[in-house]
C-alpha cells in the first residue's frame, strides 16, 4: 500500500533524494566506502559542504556579508545561542509570541538580556498572527517565528522592522521566496523541508557578531563556525549531504518560486475541502493559515466521529495526521516534498467520509 506521510517532522523527503542518499550510505561515488565512514576533513566532504553553501546562496539570493552555518542541536539550541551572540546584558530584544516554540525562545532569551514581548496570540491559543504592533527602535533585534507547526499559522508577510529580524524558519524554510536582507539571522532545523533530523542551518549577517561582552564558549560562538566553514568539530556529515541533495532537488524543481507554487496548490486543495465539508472546520484565522501545517477538527456535533476518521486515514496509508494535543483534531503537514496526489487522496477521503456519515 502506498504511504502518505503527513508527519510534522522528521518529515517527508523527496523520493529522488532518498534514493541517492541510500546509495551514498552504502557506496559513495563508487569509492567502496560509505559516506558515513569518510573523514569530514577529506576532499569528498569538503566538496559537499562547499556545494551546499553555494546552492543555499544561489537559491535564497544571499548577498555578500551573510554566512551559512551547519550546526547541531536543533532550533531549540538557537533559542539561547542567538541571544547569547547578539544581546548584551542590559540590552533589549523584541519578541512576538505566536506559538509554543516562540514562547520557548522567549524563555531562553531572558537569560541574556531584557525581553519585550511586543505581540502575542497566546490568550486565543495561538490561532492567529498578531499584526500592526509597534517594534521598538532601540531593540537589538526582533524575533519572529515564521510558521507555527503546532497551531497551523504562518506569517505570510514579514513586518517592516527598524531593527534586524531574527527568525525561526524551521518549518517553512525554503518553501517560498523571501528577502534575506530583512533578516539579521535565520535559523531552521532541517527536518521539515531540507533534510533529516540532526543538522540545523543558521544564516547570519556577519557584521552583527562580535558585539557582546560576555565570554562565548567556542562551540556556541557563530564566529567559530564561520572561520572553520562549519568544520570546527565533526559536523553531522550525512544530514548535511542529504540537505545538499534536497537543495539540488529544489533548484531542479523551480527554486523557491517553484516551491511556493507547489505549496499553494496543495494547500488550496485541502483548505477548500475543509471549508466545504460539513464535518470539518479549520482552527486558525483564514488569513493566517499555514501552507505547511494544515490544522483542522471535527465540527462539535460530529466530534464522536474523530477516532473513526483517524482510523480510516491509517487504513488508507495516511500517517502522522493526529493533531498536536494543544489543538487536537488533525494536522496534515504538507511540506515541499509532499506530492499533490497525497493531499488529494486525503481530501477525497474526507469528502467520501462525509458522504457516508451525513
Amino acid at each position: 500500500m502506498k504511504k502518505h506521510n503527513f508527519s510534522a517532522g522528521p518529515a517527508i523527503l523527496p523520493a529522488p533524494v532518498l534514493k541517492e542518499a541510500g546509495k551514498a550510505a552504502v557506496n559513495y561515488q563508487g569509492m567502496g566506502l560509505s559516506l558515513l565512514e569518510l573523514s569530514h576533513r577529506g576532499p569528498e566532504f569538503t566538496a559537499i559542504i562547499e556545494e551546499a553553501n553555494a546552492l543555499m546562496k544561489e537559491i535564497i539570493g544571499l548577498p555578500e556579508g551573510y554566512q551559512t552555518l551547519w550546526l547541531s542541536g536543533g532550533a531549540s539550541t538557537q533559542f539561547f545561542m542567538a541571544p547569547m551572540n547578539l544581546l548584551n546584558a542590559g540590552e533589549t530584544a523584541a519578541y512576538a509570541d505566536t506559538g509554543t516554540w516562540a514562547n520557548k525562545a522567549i524563555k531562553e532569551a531572558k537569560g541574556f538580556g531584557n525581553v519585550q514581548v511586543v505581540a502575542s496570540s497566546k490568550e486565543q491559543n495561538y490561532n492567529f498572527i498578531p499584526k500592526g504592533y509597534k517594534i521598538p527602535r532601540d531593540a537589538k533585534y526582533l524575533h519572529l517565528t515564521s510558521n507555527n507547526t503546532i497551531f497551523g499559522t504562518q506569517l505570510h508577510k514579514f513586518p517592516k522592522s527598524p531593527v534586524p529580524i531574527v527568525c525561526d524558519m524551521s518549518s517553512d524554510f525554503l518553501s517560498r521566496p523571501f528577502d534575506p536582507t530583512q533578516f539579521g539571522l535565520i535559523y531552521a532545523g532541517a527536518q521539515k523541508n531540507l533534510g533529516p533530523a540532526g543538522v540545523t542551518v543558521v544564516i547570519v549577517r556577519e557584521d552583527l557578531l562580535g558585539t557582546v561582552q560576555r565570554h562565548l564558549p567556542s562551540m556556541l560562538d557563530y564566529r567559530t563556525f564561520i572561520q572553520e566553514n562549519s568544520l570546527y568539530n565533526t559536523p553531522p556529515v550525512f544530514p548535511i549531504y542529504v540537505s545538499l541533495l534536497t537543495l539540488r532537488w529544489i533548484k531542479k524543481n523551480g527554486g523557491l518560486k517553484g516551491m511556493q507554487r507547489r505549496n499553494r496548490t496543495k494547500a488550496a486543495v485541502l483548505y477548500q475541502e475543509i471549508d466545504r465539508n460539513p464535518l470539518f472546520k479549520g482552527t486558525t484565522a483564514v488569513e493566517d493559515r499555514s501552507l505547511m501545517n494544515v490544522c483542522f477538527v471535527m465540527e462539535e456535533k460530529y466530534a464522536s466521529l474523530e477516532k473513526e476518521f483517524l482510523k480510516e486515514t491509517e487504513a488508507n496509508g495516511m500517517v502522522g495526521l493526529k493533531g498536536h494535543r494543544s489543538v487536537g483534531g488533525f494536522r496534515a503537514s504538507i511540506y515541499n516534498a509532499m506530492p499533490k496526489s497525497s493531499v488529494q487522496a486525503l481530501a477525497d477521503l474526507m469528502a467520501d467520509f462525509a458522504k457516508r456519515k451525513m
